[in-house]
């Protein structure tokens, strides 16, 4: 296919994916997307999953008829000072030019590789598939077609069970990845039903991060919150003692 014959309904089949899709993305974002096609990583796209105000996601398929996440950051709409303070400090992105293409695009890479340090650390997270500029695939994270619910939206029903589990999650993310998820809460955590996924990891940063105390620190005071709205009494300072202990056990 010539690139001046690239539309987007080359690869979106859903009418209202298409809209979307065409208010949000430019050019480049289509021939990303039909890059990653070429290579096998997306055959299509078949709807919309979710909006956000930087990002959408859309659910596609592989050459082998699987389900792929496929998450199109806007360029526009972008919060250029909300990024750089998550950008700025990592030493993996020293050399970032500070125009808005240039720091979405590093946001893209930023979250691949955050995806892949934390699958080889054992964390449970979406597996990265490939990226190009602003256009990230991974593992759709749902079953029968559909996402997963949100924390937010479906708490768990062993609350015991979750706390336990979300303290070996944060702790094995920053003593073993030494990485710091930086806007962990019910909003970013899938339900499973059996168990629980992690979500959106663009912001994570190492721990050699300048604000990696910061965001850390606002991480268990987000997740303290939740235990307690789901009955699990537990504030601040005992949830970070909790995560300190299991340091040499991850």
């Amino acid at each position: 296919m010539k690139k001046e014959e690239l539309t987007i309904r080359n690869y979106v089949k859903d009418s209202e994916s298409k809209r979307v899709f065409e208010e949000v993305f430019d050019s480049t974002a289509i021939e990303s997307v039909h890059e990653l096609a070429t290579k096998g990583f997306i055959d299509g796209i078949e709807h919309v999953v979710s909006t956000g105000k930087e990002a959408h996601v859309f659910r596609g398929i592989d050459k082998a008829g699987n389900n792929v996440a496929v998450k199109i950051y806007k360029i526009e709409a972008s919060d250029f000072n909300t990024m750089s303070k998550y950008i700025e400090g990592d030493i993996r992105f020293k050399n970032v030019r500070k125009n808005k293409r240039d720091l979405v695009y590093a946001w893209t890479r930023k979250e691949f590789r955050n995806l892949s340090l934390m699958n080889r650390i054992g964390v449970r997270v979406p597996v990265p598939i490939a990226f190009k500029n602003n256009v990230l695939a991974m593992e759709f994270l749902g079953e029968n077609g559909k996402k997963y619910p949100l924390l937010k939206e479906k708490p768990p029903e062993d609350s015991a069970k979750f706390h336990k589990e979300i303290v070996a999650f944060m702790a094995k993310t920053l003593f073993k990845g030494e990485i710091i998820h930086a806007d962990l809460s019910e909003y970013n955590i899938l339900n499973t039903g059996d168990g629980f996924v992690v979500i959106d990891v663009g912001q994570a940063v190492l721990t050699s991060h300048p604000m990696a105390k910061e965001f850390f620190e606002r991480d268990v005071r987000n997740i303290a919150s939740f235990l307690n709205k789901i009955g699990e009494k537990t504030g601040f300072e005992e949830l970070y003692e909790e995560i300190k202990q299991r340091k040499g056990k991850v």
